[in-house]
Order: C-alpha cells, then sequence, then structure tokens
C-alpha cells in the first residue's frame, strides 16, 4: 500500500499559502508571498534533499500544479528539478486536457476517491507539496500518512492554513526531528492511530468541580 507524504512549510499560526515568493498566491489579498525566503540555511537544503532521495510521485492540486509547471521544467539541471520533471504528477483537476508538463496524469471526479483508489497499488510514496485545497480533501478522509513539517518562526495572521475546519481527529508520532541555524523546525509526524485521551482531575471531584461542570455543561 503506497503512503501520502504531506511536505509543508508552516507558519507558527498554521498558515501554508505562498512561501514561495510574491506572486505564487494572493488568494485574499496575501501579502506576505515569499516569507519562507530569508530563513533559508545549508541544514533545510539537506532535509528537503533527503526527503527527495527516495522514489516518489508527486500528488497537487491544479494551482500548485501551475506553480510548479511554470517554474521545474525551465530549471535547467538543478537536483530537484531533475526528480519533478521525470516523477509521475497526479494532478486534481477539472480541465486535464491543459495539463503540458510531462508526465502529468489527471485525477478525475472526487480526488480523495482518486487518492484513495491510488494508495491501494503498488508503487513510491505519492508526496503531496502545497496544494492546501487537496490537502483538506485528504485530511477529511484520512488519507495522509505522514506530516513532513518545516515550522518557522513567524506568525502570518492570515491565509489558508494546515489543518482546516474538516480535519479529521487522529493521533501523530515524531519520528524525527531537527533545528536551523534560523530557528525553523523540521519534524517529521507519522500518523499512529485514534486520539486517546485522560485526566488530570481528582477521582472524586469537589462540590465547586461538580458545578462547573454543571455550568459548562449547560453552555455548550
Amino acid at each position: 500500500m503506497r503512503q501520502v507524504v504531506a511536505a509543508t512549510f508552516l507558519s507558527l499560526d498554521g498558515v501554508m499559502q505562498a512561501p514561495g515568493g510574491p506572486e505564487e498566491d494572493v488568494r485574499g489579498g496575501f501579502s506576505h508571498g515569499g516569507w519562507t525566503f530569508p530563513y533559508w540555511d545549508e541544514a533545510m537544503g539537506e532535509v528537503i534533499g533527503k526527503g527527495f532521495a527516495e522514489e516518489f510521485d508527486l500528488l497537487l492540486g491544479r494551482r500548485t500544479y501551475d506553480i510548479f509547471a511554470a517554474h521545474w521544467p525551465y530549471a535547467g539541471d538543478d537536483p530537484i528539478a531533475v526528480r519533478f520533471n521525470a516523477a509521475t504528477k497526479y494532478v486534481a483537476t477539472s480541465q486535464p486536457q491543459t495539463l503540458s508538463w510531462q508526465n502529468s496524469v489527471a485525477l478525475h471526479g472526487d480526488p480523495a476517491a482518486e487518492v484513495a483508489a491510488l494508495k491501494r497499488k503498488d508503487g513510491p510514496k505519492l508526496l503531496l507539496q502545497g496544494s492546501s485545497q487537496l490537502i483538506q480533501a485528504l485530511l477529511a478522509r484520512d488519507l495522509i500518512d505522514q506530516f513532513e513539517l518545516m515550522i518557522f518562526p513567524l506568525v502570518l495572521g492570515k491565509g489558508r492554513r494546515l489543518f482546516g475546519q474538516g480535519t479529521l481527529p487522529g493521533a501523530f508520532k515524531l519520528v524525527e526531528s531537527s533545528t536551523s541555524s534560523t530557528g525553523v523546525i523540521m519534524a517529521t509526524y507519522r500518523r499512529d492511530g485514534a486520539v486517546t485521551a485522560g485526566s488530570f482531575a481528582h477521582d472524586e471531584p469537589s462540590p465547586a468541580e461538580i458545578a462547573r461542570r454543571e455550568k459548562f455543561a449547560a453552555e455548550a
């Protein structure tokens, strides 16, 4: 069974919109495009290189596909360009006839159902890059197995976020982490079952605690 791995740049307040440049994605009046640039260092490049070392197919929403297709085919012998150009690109789109980048395959109909079908087949991991809208559809069906996050030390206030309202509850296990010289936390989280809960409260609650619970229950 194939794994879906979401590799995402993220602000402290969960925004993933337009990390690469000012013109990348200005939806909603977003004016902070390119917010990752000042933090880049060699350690981050090494982590990204490691992530691309294994075989993968790309999984992309249409907007991210268009951004990539306007850049990577023209990036010469850049190592990432070589890998991206050679990889199969699975694209959630309603306009399959306009996919001009080599090795592009359209996902028809419900993208989450299409990705679920891809996961059941043999093949390399499905590497999800950017694609905030597609991510929401996959989170709502619990189809993302692993997150490879780069968490940047800044707050953006507005913008498209990684975890939307349709996200299903779930637990993740931290399997690897490091920090760049600029304070970027690079962490890999793998799906690890359901959410479990407990309580720090006493087994026998006080009368005040019982009253508090009743009050809060009435307000729910």
